[in-house]
Formats: C-alpha cells, structure tokens, sequence
C-alpha cells in the first residue's frame, strides 16, 4: 500500500484557470497511474480561486475513501469561527491533521496564538503539519520556517503529534536532531524538488535522507509524500525505493507510519 501524505489542490499556474473538480481529477488520475492507494489532501493559509477552502475539500471529497483532508491555517486570519467549524470537521472524521505555514506567513511555531490550534489537535488526536525549510515563493520568509522552531513546540506539548515537513530541506541535519530528540515529532519527505528529480540531485538527496535514518533510528518517524503537484509522483516513488531499505522500513515510510499517525484505520491488502 501507498499514502501519499502530502498533497494540494491549489492551482499553481494561475495563468491558466483550472477548476476545482478538474484538479481532482488530474490528482486521482495520478494516484491511479501511480498505484497509490491514498492521499491526505494539504488545504493553504489562504483562500482564492486558485486556493480552495478546507470547508471545499471536504465537501468535494468527503464520499471518496482514498482522499483525506489535512485543514490548513492561517496563523495571522483564523477566528473562533474557524477553530468551530474544525472542531465539526475533526469530530465527524472529516479532516485529519492540522497545517500551519510558518515562512508563507511571518510566525514561528512556537507562538503563543499558536496554542489553541495545539491544543484542537491534542483534543481530537490528530496530527499538526508544518511547513519548514525552502518555500515555493522568493516572497516567503524562512528564518520562520526553520525546522530547529518546531523542538520548542514539541518539548512544551508532549503528546502533540508534530509533522516536519519537507525533513526541513534544505536544514536536513537540524530536522534529524529534533526528530530523534522528540518522540511526538515526525517528518514527511514531501517537496524536495520541483518536478522530476535530476539524478544528480537525486543522488544527493538520497544521502541526505540515508544519513538521517543512520542518525535517527529506525523510521518509524518518516513519511511519504510529495508535495504534488509541484512534484511528480512518478519520480518520487523511484526515490524512495532507491533508497535501498529493508521491506520492512519501506512499508514504513510508504505506509504504515502514517496509516497509524493519521488514524486511517487501513488494512494491509
């Protein structure tokens, strides 16, 4: 089994107009070809014709088995509104996790209006994802998206589940420390490249992610995803596999770390 854990609906080319269900289609059409058999859909911090709302996700997707839906937030414009309408959408199944974007927006993690989106996800026990490392946009700020800023929320919330996004590329090294530090801490391996990955590249992402597992211990921590559409599902899946893991370790990261972090309740086929 597959579980892509990290995947949009956001329009990226806002060029072209693209309808909501006609993404859903290209994604589905790609799990398809792909032979992945689930994948947690990332709403943003922000709502546009390109970027649909948590509340669209869900409606748009609530009926099809293999999509799920993560509830992005923003840090700067959530209200009590927001946090009431997430509380039905976790109460009734229908959102899995929590996304904060930290660098998209000018927050650390660890800010104290930050606490009662913890605090939701340590209610409901489910996982809280945030973006760390690199960004899509030169417009972002990343001393806000460094992975070394999840540690403190970790520390000061132990049983909140935390998701490194993006091991924190391109602070890898800081990423394995605070996943092997904290036992509430993981992280997904989404976006690390735009596209297809060159095999020079591939090449040296593939010793950075071997490096972290020799650091960090056996995976139980680390996810697959892929950050699609940015990034081809295609090529990630030959990235991973090329890692060179035991089976055991695979099925791991390509699905059981995440069927048990996000409570999908999915059996082995």
């Amino acid at each position: 089994m597959i579980i892509d854990v990290h995947t949009h609906l956001n329009n990226y080319d806002e060029d072209i107009t693209v309808s909501l269900e006609a993404r859903l289609e290209q994604l589905q059409a790609s799990m398809s070809h792909n032979k992945v058999d689930h994948a947690l859909v990332l709403t943003s911090y922000t709502v546009n014709p390109h970027r649909p709302s948590t509340r669209e996700v869900v409606e748009l997707t609530k009926d099809i088995d293999s999509i799920h839906v993560v509830a992005g937030v923003s840090y700067k414009n959530y209200r009590e509104r927001d946090l009431r309408e997430l509380a039905d959408y976790l109460t009734d199944g229908l959102v899995k996790g929590l996304k904060l974007y930290p660098g998209y927006e000018p927050f650390y993690p660890y800010d104290p209006r930050c606490q009662v989106l913890y605090d939701l996800a340590m209610e409901f026990d489910v996982p809280v994802m945030i973006h760390t490392g690199d960004t899509y946009t030169p417009k972002a700020k990343v001393r806000y998206a460094h992975p070394l800023n999840v540690d403190d929320v970790a520390v000061d919330n132990p049983t909140l589940k935390l998701v490194i996004c993006h091991v924190g590329n391109p602070w890898i090294r800081d990423c394995m420390e605070v996943v092997y530090k904290n036992a509430n801490v993981h992280a997904d391996i989404s976006g690390l490249v735009l596209g297809d990955f060159t095999d020079r590249f591939e090449a040296f992402m593939l010793s950075q992610i071997r490096d972290m597992i020799l650091y960090a211990g056996e995976p139980a921590y680390l996810l697959y995803g892929t950050d699609w559409p940015i990034c081809r599902m295609r090529s990630y899946l030959k990235f991973v596999r090329e890692l060179g893991l035991p089976p055991e370790h695979l099925e791991q990261i390509l699905w059981k770390n995440a069927n048990s972090l996000f409570r999908l309740g999915l059996s082995e086929k």
